[in-house]
């Protein structure tokens, strides 16, 4: 039943997508406007055989990514389509099992339009692989695990202010030590041990439920879509190529927006874009100054991403998904942790020509980090190495590779010093939404989670 209320959401990432799915349940009218021409925002697939090179490196750009290596030349692959039939990502992106949990919740019977595989964790021992974390592993580590994960909310807001480099002094014995400094990497997208809440990784492990990784068969863009058409079908609208220009707000009150210069009224005012590109649209007058002088200088995360076609593969290593840490490489932090995945290598996934198979990675880096040269030479001779030490002389499997750059892989790093802004903005009727917002996890678990908050928030206000 309709509460008559209408709500204007700016942005159709995952974010702004789960919330409109979510309030149009409570009865909003709910419009969506995205200036892109598909829904998805960083979250994207991108098909490559409907790309040229420079559509690819615009697209990219207008995303915070750039390929910055590429074997053969990026020229030379759409010169001879050797993209043909394949679809990336923009930057590198595994689901946690929580946000399955999640999305199954809110879609209801149109998950069942999403198919997911889904991969425990492995790293390469020496001369095999095994599981990162092994049964016996877990029986050695339960009581400080169990200590830690079961502990209530004032225990993990006592912790929120304790470093992992703390939180490592005190547990990190044996394999514990090892998993206390990749998993919170993992899980932050920080490398910077001295940076990362304990309390958050506990919390956000406890939302993502430990279930290893998952990845949806056509590429991450299927999740946006299918909750896309949740919406549509539910009476909401999606405008693409819609551009707001504008957030209209009059003595600190939200009262619509500006689309191709015709003024649209709503209730309410969701922002879904990155936070600090919101004075682009809206007026900062409007604002404290505090607020936004610090909504500015926020910082996200970054990585070097890495995408390998491969023409032949070991079976056995089909759908697993592997870790690693690269010691004193240099980066913030020192160390850097990264993943190799060949989920996407499984020709059911079908995000490649057939005997073809695309293992995609990333290693994390800071946002300053994914722009200089060197570092990124350092990163890419890790991602290199780590994946040859999987498979040996993997080079001569190479189709081609390239390597994206990103700089904005989450909108908001979630740190010590990087506190993520409230929902409720300073304006009356206007909130932010996405990963950049104090919600619990990184990413799309973030993004989903504000929305959750958002249609709570809302709810209990009408």
């Amino acid at each position: 039943m309709m509460n008559e209320k209408k709500v204007c959401i700016i942005g159709a990432g995952i974010g702004g997508l789960t919330a409109g799915a979510l309030l149009l349940d409570k009865g909003y009218s709910v419009d969506i406007f995205e200036k892109e021409q598909t829904v998805g925002g960083r979250a994207l697939s991108v098909d490559m055989s409907s790309q040229t090179l420079d559509s690819y490196k615009q697209t990219l750009a207008r995303f915070n990514t750039s390929v910055v290596f590429s074997e053969p030349p990026l020229e030379e692959l759409f010169k001879k389509k050797m993209f043909e039939g394949y679809t990336l990502d923009l930057g590198f992106h595994m689901i946690g099992s929580g946000i399955v949990v999640k999305l199954r919740d809110i879609l209801k019977e149109y998950f069942e339009n999403i198919t997911m595989y889904k991969s425990r964790l492995y790293e390469q021992k020496n001369d095999h692989f095994g599981y990162f974390v092994t049964t016996a592993d877990k029986i050695a580590m339960l009581p400080n695990i169990a200590r830690l994960l079961l502990s209530g909310e004032k225990t993990m807001k006592d912790l929120d202010t304790v470093s992992m480099t703390e939180t490592i002094k005190k547990y990190g014995n044996g394999k514990m030590k090892i998993v206390l400094e990749v998993n919170p990497r993992l899980i932050s997208t920080i490398n910077n041990l001295d940076l990362i809440s304990t309390g958050e990784v506990f919390r956000t492990q406890k939302d993502m439920r430990l279930g290893g990784v998952n990845y949806p068969q056509h590429g991450l863009l299927k999740i946006s879509q299918t909750i896309a058409e949740y919406i549509e079908k539910n009476g909401g609208k999606i405008h693409l190529n819609s551009p707001v220009s504008k957030i209209l707000i009059n003595n600190k009150k939200a009262e619509g927006v500006v689309v191709a210069d015709t003024e649209y009224l709503f209730d309410i005012v969701l922002s879904n874009i990155l936070v600090q590109k919101l004075f682009t649209i809206a007026d900062e007058l409007q604002f404290p100054k505090e607020y936004a002088t610090t909504i500015k200088a926020l910082e996200g995360t970054g990585s070097l991403c890495a995408y390998y076609s491969l023409k032949k593969i070991d079976p056995q290593l089909l759908g697993k998904s592997f870790i690693f840490i690269e010691r004193n490489i240099g980066v913030d932090g020192n160390d850097a942790v990264g993943m190799i995945d060949f989920i996407s290598a499984k020709e059911q996934t079908g995000l490649s020509p057939p005997a073809h198979y695309l293992v995609q990675s990333y290693i994390i880096c800071t946002p300053k980090e994914a722009r200089d040269t060197q570092i990124l030479n350092k990163l890419k001779e890790a991602l290199d190495k780590n994946l040859e030490r999987i498979i040996p002389q993997y080079h001569s499997q190479v189709h081609w590779a390239i390597y994206p750059s990103v700089w904005h892989l989450d909108g908001v790093a979630k740190t010590l010093v990087n506190t993520k802004p409230d929902i409720q903005t300073p304006v009356e009727n206007l909130y932010i939404i996405g990963d950049c917002v104090k919600a619990p996890g990184i990413g799309i678990n973030c993004a989903i989670n504000s929305a959750r908050i958002i249609q709570e928030m809302l709810s209990t206000s009408v």
